[in-house]
């Protein structure tokens, strides 16, 4: 199985941290950002990765490589202008391949055993989700009693929660988007045709938006490895 890490984003929301130095490349806790992901897939044996670049992207590819120190395989998709999320999966597709793929925003950290993902979704995707943070308090999604996804409340009893950037794809359900698309429209007209199951994460999660969550998440991680 391969995976996808989304680190072509230009990090507007944290400048200026991100004016000289890509967000994937930021530090938590003594590493970078993307390191954490690099080592959870590896972990769960997932070692052939792709990532998108584009703004300060070879400053990833020189700290990365090829993978070798990590123990893992990157393959790189070059963007060159930065593309929506969805449209930067499916630029990716020659790299990825036929078969279902893990992808993570590289733009979050969490404790989450990607080895508990499914390794093929039941129809064309399987994302986790996880409980609403502060700075996000309405959520995304609702989570049906029989595992599936939907964007309207499927009864009285489901639970919104928040889309954690961490899911499992089929390579059908980009090949009909544009070029330039965003994933959550995608995965909105997926779940109409009931074609999204999910599943929650308990455990740690942060979405990295602003410098203080990343201070703040850097101050956890020194006092709670």
């Amino acid at each position: 199985m391969k995976a996808m890490i989304l680190a072509a984003g230009l990090g507007t929301r944290m400048r200026p941290l991100t004016e000289h130095t890509p967000k994937p490349l930021l530090q938590v806790g003594g590493k970078t950002l993307i390191e954490y992901h690099i080592a959870a897939l590896a972990r769960a044996g997932i070692r052939d990765l792709v990532i998108n670049t584009a703004w300060l992207g070879e400053q990833i590819e020189a700290a990365l490589g090829a993978g070798e120190g990590h123990g893992v395989r990157i393959q790189w998709s070059r963007e060159g202008q930065p593309l929506d999320t969805a449209g930067g999966i499916r630029r990716a597709l020659p790299l990825l391949g036929d078969a279902p793929f893990v992808v993570v925003n590289g733009d979050v950290w969490t404790d989450f055993d990607f080895s508990t993902l499914p390794r093929a979704p039941r129809a064309e995707a399987h994302v986790l989700l996880v409980d609403n943070p502060p700075q996000h308090p309405q959520g995304d999604f609702w989570l049906a009693p029989d595992g599936r996804v939907q964007d309207a409340a499927p009864d009285a009893a489901a639970r919104r929660l928040t889309f954690s950037g961490i899911g499992v794809y089929h390579p059908a359900l980009f090949a009909r988007c544009p070029g330039e698309a965003r994933l959550a429209p995608l995965l909105r007209d997926a779940m109409a045709h009931d074609a999204v199951s999910g599943s929650v994460h308990d455990g740690r999660w942060y979405d990295i938006g602003t410098p203080a969550r990343l201070a703040a998440l850097d101050q956890q991680l020194k006092e709670t490895p």
